[in-house]
């Protein structure tokens, strides 16, 4: 069934960033669901790599690059978030490639792309533009925010900056901050980019071929934290790849013909390829320092203290195959949100695919968003898995992909 969306650009006007720097004209790019009836408005927050395109098809091709809505199975008619009872909105955060303002785009005083003049963009800047979106299209108050991932993150802020404006909140795969390993891998995925000799200090537009190896491998390295190492077993083994696979990116020589090229090898080679031709490497980097930098206690004592404003209801969705956002990082979260005051459920999904299962798994994910949107913690299919004692009783995580 396809859809029913619109899809637009607003031009918000000057815009001051965190980091103090102003441009002059802020665009974001948005996509709109269901009809809007005062009390029923629900946004979604993409997670990294994401557009606003959130479901449908989109009309006129791939326009911004992305043309695959990236969560069909929960937003639609009869679905999860249900565009027959909720107005949906999801909007591209500044900073990205999918139409709204980032380093690909204008800048007025030069008429060149910003490249890495842009400001720098945190997710404080993506919670106030998306406010600001609201505003300009006359949505004062929010039913629910719902996002995975940093867009989980991007959730929590709303809580957190603006907790009169939103009922309920849904961050699913998330915590409100980065542990150290994660931080040293996305480390390593910037560093992929700007040793790529074609990336020039990011003023790379315009010229016939950008970083697009360093990209691709700051992907790759993206895709090893998104699955499990069950899912990875499952789905590649040790298995060589086909003779019909091609190892552009793999050294042919004597080592290389003697030593097969993996299924795992072929897989991420595809996928970085690809990635590379719809994303902005610029945007890449700053993404992922907006992610990194993210830390919900910023200015306050604790993380139950950022989150002591709001007054609403909290379901925190995890997956206990995933290694890049915890369970037990989640379940950090949902106390915050208890200890806060805040009617909270944390939902433990079991799961083998990973982070990756937010988005692969609607079958699991669907049943506790919808009722929770419907009925808050009390939603049928919503459970909490911790105990009347106040100890939890969910599965642990299973072991990271770099342990021994």
């Amino acid at each position: 069934m396809t859809v029913p969306h619109d899809r637009a650009t607003a031009s918000l006007g000057e815009f001051q960033f965190e980091c103090g720097e102003s441009i002059p004209d802020l665009e974001i790019a948005y996509e709109t669901y269901g009809e809007f009836t005062g009390d029923n408005a629900v946004l979604v927050c993409h997670a990294l790599t994401g557009s606003a395109h959130v479901a449908g098809r989109r009309r006129g091709g791939n326009t911004a690059g992305q043309a695959r809505a990236w969560w069909e199975d929960i937003v639609g008619p009869g679905k999860a978030i249900d565009t027959t009872e909720y107005h949906v909105v999801c909007a591209n955060v500044p900073g990205s490639c999918y139409g709204s303002s980032g380093p690909p785009t204008e800048n007025p005083e030069t008429g060149e792309p910003w490249g890495t003049e842009f400001p720098p963009v945190t997710v404080g800047d993506w919670t106030e533009s998306q406010r600001r979106l609201l505003d300009h299209l006359g949505i004062p108050h929010l039913h629910a925010v719902v996002g995975g991932s940093v867009g989980g993150m991007n959730v929590i802020d709303w809580a957190r900056r603006h907790p009169d404006h939103v009922d309920r909140v849904v961050p699913i795969a998330c915590a409100g901050r980065l542990d150290p390993q994660c931080l040293a891998l996305d480390a390593i995925a910037r560093r992929c980019i700007t040793t790529d000799p074609n990336w020039q200090g990011g003023d790379y537009y315009g010229e016939p071929t950008g970083p697009t190896n360093g990209l691709a491998l700051a992907r790759q390295i993206g895709h090893v934290m998104y699955l499990s190492k069950a899912s990875m077993e499952k789905k590649f083994g040790r298995r060589a790849a086909g003779r019909e696979a091609t190892r552009d990116t793999f050294p042919v020589d004597s080592a290389g013909d003697f030593f097969p090229y993996r299924d795992v090898e072929s897989y991420l080679d595809y996928n970085g390829e690809q990635f590379a031709e719809r994303f902005d490497a610029n945007s890449y980097l700053y993404l992922t320092r907006a992610m990194d930098n993210y830390d919900l206690s910023s200015g306050y004592e604790s993380d139950a203290a950022a989150l002591a404003a709001f007054d609403g209801q909290a379901l925190v969705l995890s997956f206990t195959g995933d290694w890049h956002f915890t369970v037990e990082g989640n379940e950090a979260l949902a106390e915050a949100f208890r200890e806060a005051g805040t009617r909270t459920a944390h939902h433990v999904v079991e799961s083998d695919h990973g982070h990756d299962a937010f988005l692969v798994e609607p079958d699991r994910v669907g049943p506790p968003v919808a009722d929770f949107l419907a009925e808050g913690v009390s939603g049928t299919a919503v459970t909490d898995t911790r105990e009347d004692d106040g100890e939890s009783e969910f599965a642990p995580v299973h072991t990271s992909l770099f342990s021994d």
